[in-house]
């Protein structure tokens, strides 16, 4: 009989929780089927939408730059503005960073919800200058093959031409073209922002 009462006990702390996860969840959701499903009338999105079941996030042997072991998923329940690249940061480079910052910014009492990352693809020192100015910016070591292995790029193109937005559950969602017009990558975040509950 207390095995039975138990049991009954565990049973509905499960549904309990899963009905937790469904309510948290639900909003997203929600998003997502009227984003990628109904398509709504006169919606448009300056960068390209991802399917995440085609391009999960890869296991990878990331580390912060003074060599802790951490990876995408510490970002989860926040989106994520992401870039990669070589720690020779160009100006196409330095450009794709300020325009990371820029964005979070305009987008007001909402720039808690993002974080921008910079994957670095060799080990090769930063510098100085560039971390000061950047400060904020999350920066992580990364294997350059798995990378270039994960992220869709334009034809022609290669993966430090874009900068990604990484949805908070951890799916990567869409693509911002080579040298974006800040205006329009503006709007695709805000309206994102607005349609999700979550981070």
């Amino acid at each position: 009989m207390e095995n039975k009462t138990e049991e009954t006990k565990r049973s509905r702390g499960r549904w309990k929780l899963m009905a937790v996860l469904a309510v948290c969840a639900a909003p997203l959701i929600a998003s997502y089927i009227t984003y990628y499903i109904i398509k709504p009338e006169g919606r448009t999105n300056y960068g390209a939408l991802i399917d995440p079941r085609q391009y999960p996030i890869p296991a990878m042997a990331s580390a912060t730059l003074d060599g802790k072991p951490t990876g995408l998923d510490a970002y989860k329940g926040k989106w994520i503005m992401l870039k990669v690249g070589g720690s020779d940061c160009q100006q196409a480079c330095q450009d794709q960073l300020f325009a990371m910052r820029q964005l979070r910014t305009m987008q007001g009492k909402e720039m808690e919800r993002i974080e921008r990352v910079w994957l670095i693809t060799d080990d090769q020192p930063l510098e100085t200058v560039l971390l000061r100015v950047n400060d904020g910016t999350r920066m992580l070591r990364a294997p350059a093959g798995t990378v270039a292995k994960w992220l869709p790029v334009e034809q022609g193109g290669q993966a430090s031409d874009h900068i990604y937005l990484i949805d908070p559950l951890g799916n990567l969602m869409m693509r911002f073209p080579k040298d974006p017009e800040p205006g329009k990558v503006k709007k695709d975040i805000a309206k994102l922002l607005k349609a999700s509950a979550i981070g």
